[in-house]
Parts: C-alpha cells; sequence; structure tokens
C-alpha cells in the first residue's frame, strides 16, 4: 500500500511527494505488530539501496505467508535529487542529511524533514541506506554512533555486513536523520556500501539477506532467513586514512577488501603529461583496505583507502 508521508506543491502545478509502501501480513493487521522501516534517497547520488528496496520486496511479496509485522520502504526521501542525480536538494543547496529532525514550521525542506521523523518514529529498527560518492568504493558496512553502541551493535550484527565502524560522537553530526531518530528512541542503524551513481548487485543481495535476519529477530518475518556474516568491529582509533601527496592519475596496486601488510605498495599516481611517477602510495599500517579509490583522477589531499589495521 503506497502512502504519502509529506507533500508540497511546487511551481507549475507540480508536487513534491515523498512517498512509503507499506507491506503487512496476507491475513491484515491484529494489533501491536512490530514495524522495520528501509530508508534510503537521501542523497540522490547514491543509488545502492534503490536496489534493495526492490530486492527486499520482491521477496517479500513472493513469501508473503512468512510477513508476520510491518515493512515500510521509504526509496526516496529527496526525491528531487534522485530525480535529477544531485547529492543535495535542487534549488535549496541542501544536503538533506543536515537538516534534521526539521520543523513543522520551517522552510520546504525542514517541513519535508519534520515529516520524515514523525513517519519513521516508534519503528523497531530503521535501516538508512547510503552509498559512497563516485570517488570511493566501500565494502557493506554500519556506522555507529558510540553513544549508541549498547543497543546498535547487537542488530548491526545481523546485517550480514562486513564491517561495523563505531564512530566517536564527536565526529558525528546532530542534524543527520539517524542522530535525531536514536535520540529520541528509534533505533536506526547507518549502512554505507558500493560507489555513487552506481548499483552493485552483490552488496544488495547481501544486505538485503541481512535485512531478513534482522526481521526475524525482532518477530517480523517467520521465514528462513541465512546465518549473518560474523563482521569486524572497530574503533576510529583502529582506522588509517591514505591520502594523496599529489596530484595525478591514481592507479591501484591492490584489491578491495584485502590484506596488506606495512609499506605494501597499495599504488602509484601517474603524470600523464610527463610519464613520470608523482607518488608511490604506501600502507602506513598492517590492515584491510575496506575503502579504496574509484575515481581515478586525484588532486593534493584527495582520500585514496581506508585501512583497518
Amino acid at each position: 500500500m503506497i502512502e504519502t508521508v509529506a507533500s508540497v506543491g511546487l511551481p507549475i502545478d507540480e508536487k513534491l511527494m515523498v512517498q512509503k509502501n507499506r507491506l503487512i501480513p496476507e491475513n491484515g493487521l491484529k494489533g501491536g505488530e512490530k514495524r522495520i522501516s528501509i530508508v534510503t534517497g537521501t542523497h540522490g547520488d547514491e543509488l545502492e539501496g534503490q536496489y534493495v528496496c526492490y530486492e527486499l520486496q520482491r521477496r517479500i511479496k513472493e513469501n508473503i505467508g512468512c510477513l508476520t509485522g510491518i515493512v515500510d520502504v521509504y526509496p526516496a526521501i529527496n526525491p528531487l535529487g534522485i530525480d535529477s542525480i544531485t547529492r543535495g536538494i535542487p534549488g535549496f543547496d541542501l544536503d538533506m542529511n543536515r537538516i534534521f529532525p526539521g520543523s513543522e514550521n520551517g522552510s520546504m525542506p525542514e517541513y519535508i524533514a519534520s515529516n520524515i521523523i514523525d513517519d519513521l518514529s516508534k519503528s523497531a529498527a530503521v535501516i538508512d541506506i547510503h552509498a559512497s560518492n563516485i570517488f570511493l568504493e566501500e565494502i557493506p558496512q554500519v556506522r555507529i554512533n558510540e553513544l549508541s553502541r549498547d543497543t546498535l551493535v547487537p542488530l548491526a550484527k545481523l546485517l550480514n555486513t562486513d564491517y561495523i565502524w563505531v564512530h566517536s560522537s564527536a565526529t558525528v553530526l546532530e542534524s543527520t536523520l539517524a542522530y535525531s531518530l536514536n535520540t529520541t528512541g528509534t533505533p536506526t542503524l547507518v549502512v554505507e556500501m558500493g560507489v555513487g551513481m552506481r548499483i552493485t548487485k552483490k552488496f544488495g543481495d547481501q544486505l538485503t539477506d541481512g535485512i531478513f535476519a534482522l526481521m526475524k529477530e525482532l518477530g517480523i518475518w517467520n521465514g528462513e532467513v541465512i546465518d549473518p556474516k560474523e563482521p569486524i568491529i572497530s574503533e576510529d582509533g583502529e582506522v588509517s586514512f591514505i591520502n594523496a601527496g599529489k596530484s595525478g592519475v591514481f592507479a591501484p596496486c591492490v584489491e578491495h577488501w584485502k590484506n596488506v601488510k606495512q609499506d605494501d605498495h597499495i599504488g602509484d599516481i601517474l603524470n600523464p603529461l610527463t610519464g613520470e611517477m608523482n607518488e608511490r602510495i604506501s600502507a602506513p599500517t598492517d590492515g584491510i583496505v575496506f575503502t579504496l579509490r574509484e575515481y581515478p583522477i586525484v588532486s593534493e589531499g584527495s582520500l585514496i583507502a581506508r585501512i583497518l589495521a
């Protein structure tokens, strides 16, 4: 059942509508059912979650008799951004994930954000799906504010991701959807995976398997589910960042999500004009490469890789 979460008039008799699809048990609701909410499309250039929304609903509809709770799917909470492949909200120069919890009496983006928060509140769990940008590839991971660690880590371990990154509270923006919901008692998990402006099907299938495992734990699904992967869990201090020292074209020498040793060759920054190597990139520590540069053109300071020690 498709429902409108927020609607605002636009010029030329158009409307901006944030919609969700609600799936319920085939025999209807009896009262007291738990609800899980799947949210994506916050940033219009992050499309990995679009496939998850489709695949999750496809599997549920094929086995509707196994659904014992409510599944709400929000594929585009920034519909103008999705339509225009724009990270922020077109016409406002705003990042949708920097205006929560919003305001019922505020500007158009704040009004929409307020309606989204109200609609998601009291979910048993919210999965907020993001992709990386067009420059980097991320392995499927859950990112958690350390203030919500005790509540969220047990849920995150069911999502079948490779990695759970617990951030220090100082690095978490209070205006994000996840922070706003977590601080008001609605458990919200932020998933990052893949690359901007594309869909990585294997990552989407991996996460969808995990969502069903979480749904079963919450009592929303009674069908068969996988045994989720045992993720690596780390703190901020265990992550090393590699940034470009010079501009040029980055050519990697390692694979994504592979082990490296300290001083291993990560890649080179090349100069196509002179035919010279501007910089040789080496691993600063032993670990696993969980973020790797996808877009080859780099400037001084560009992020090349993250290594989990």
